[in-house]
């Protein structure tokens, strides 16, 4: 009989999260692959509402890729003995689902892992996401997902689509900044362009810088089968930004990338394609409000296309507007990973609130 859980827990909107002491942790950290989810829950509901919600949740489809690839590989486990739980609690990123009064060993372990006011809570339909982050193991992402009845639970999974998706990457998006910087980081390039332009970003190891003019940089990563740039234009003395759309971002984008974002043949230059999804949503960097915009370029007068991530900022305090970009030419490489990575690698922008320009300082 699995023994019921005592630890404790704050409840929050639509979840519940755990609480951790501030005493050093020496557990081992926890196994298995950044990208995939294992999904612990009774192998009679593999097909049942509940796990084709998680599916379509955790595991849709991203279609702003040359070839749509899953967000999370899923992978449904089911146990019979507590060693093959034991085993199951050391992977990295645990999904562990059960309607409330399952019979199974699963929804045993569901309730073990509640107390007597979180499952009160679970029955009023008040909670049904239960956050478990380094419960087990360290580095660990984990989430029970339980409500009164199967129908119940996979509608709040689909109505929390949004949120879900968002606690899982934030603590995606801190492995694999660990994972991108754990090799030399370039903090000369990260250096200079604060100290030279009032703005950074973190730099891998072998990115080697391109184009450099007055309010345009590149850098760029090349290797046989996965080249990868990033690109960065800044205005200074913005003071409204009424005119800033999903729109304006794109033509923004294709205007630049036409001039400087240039192909080995004549008139040949990148453009966003526009056969396939292009998708804007914004998102707060502390006072820096961002736009993060994923879709597919095309060379124009060329074969050749792949992925892009844009970031755009806006600094009110300096009036100042940024756009930064990654983007990837990779032929039969999977780009679910790496655009990932650019996810993470664009979040790492920094703004000066305090820098002049050369031309403000001019007319002081």
């Amino acid at each position: 009989m699995l023994k019921k859980a005592s630890y404790l827990i704050i409840l929050l909107v639509g979840s519940v999260s755990v609480l951790s002491c501030g005493s050093a942790d020496y557990r081992r950290n926890a196994v298995g692959s950044i990208e995939e989810m294992i999904v612990v829950m009774d192998s009679t509901m593999w097909d049942s509402e509940t796990a084709e919600a998680i599916r379509d949740v955790y595991g849709d489809y991203v279609f702003t890729l040359p070839n749509p690839e899953e967000f999370y590989s899923l992978t449904f486990s089911n146990f019979k003995t507590n060693s093959q739980l034991d085993r199951l609690k050391t992977y990295k990123n645990l999904i562990i689902a059960a309607p409330i009064d399952e019979q199974t060993n699963v929804g045993s372990f569901v309730r073990s892992l509640l107390d007597d006011a979180v499952e009160d809570r679970v029955r009023q339909e008040e909670s049904f996401a239960l956050q478990l982050n380094d419960h087990w193991y360290r580095d660990q992402y984990a989430v029970v997902l339980t409500s009164v009845s199967d129908s119940a639970l996979a509608a709040k999974i689909r109505n929390s689509k949004r949120s879900l998706k968002a606690d899982a990457f934030d603590r995606e998006i801190k492995r694999w900044e660990a994972e991108i910087y754990e090799r030399l980081e370039q903090t000369d390039y990260t250096d200079s362009l604060w100290n030279d332009h009032g703005w950074s970003i973190r730099i891998q190891h072998d990115y080697i810088k391109n184009v450099d003019t007055t309010n345009f940089i590149t850098f760029k990563r090349t290797l046989e089968r996965n080249d990868r740039w990033i690109w960065a234009w800044w205005q200074d003395d913005v003071s409204n930004i009424n005119f800033l759309d999903d729109d304006w971002i794109n033509a923004k984008r294709d205007s630049l990338m036409e001039q400087y974002i240039r192909g080995s043949r004549d008139n040949s230059y990148i453009q966003t394609e526009y056969r396939r999804p292009v998708e804007t949503e914004t998102f707060q960097k502390g006072r820096l409000l961002a736009y993060e915009t994923q879709g597919t370029w095309q060379m124009i007068n060329d074969a050749m296309g792949g992925p892009f991530v844009n970031f755009t900022y806006y600094d009110p305090d300096s009036r100042r507007l940024f756009m930064v970009e990654y983007g990837q030419f990779a032929p039969g490489v999977k780009k679910m990973r790496f655009v990932k990575q650019f996810r993470v690698m664009g979040r790492t922008f920094e703004s000066d609130s305090t820098y002049v320009s050369g031309e403000e300082l001019g007319s002081l």
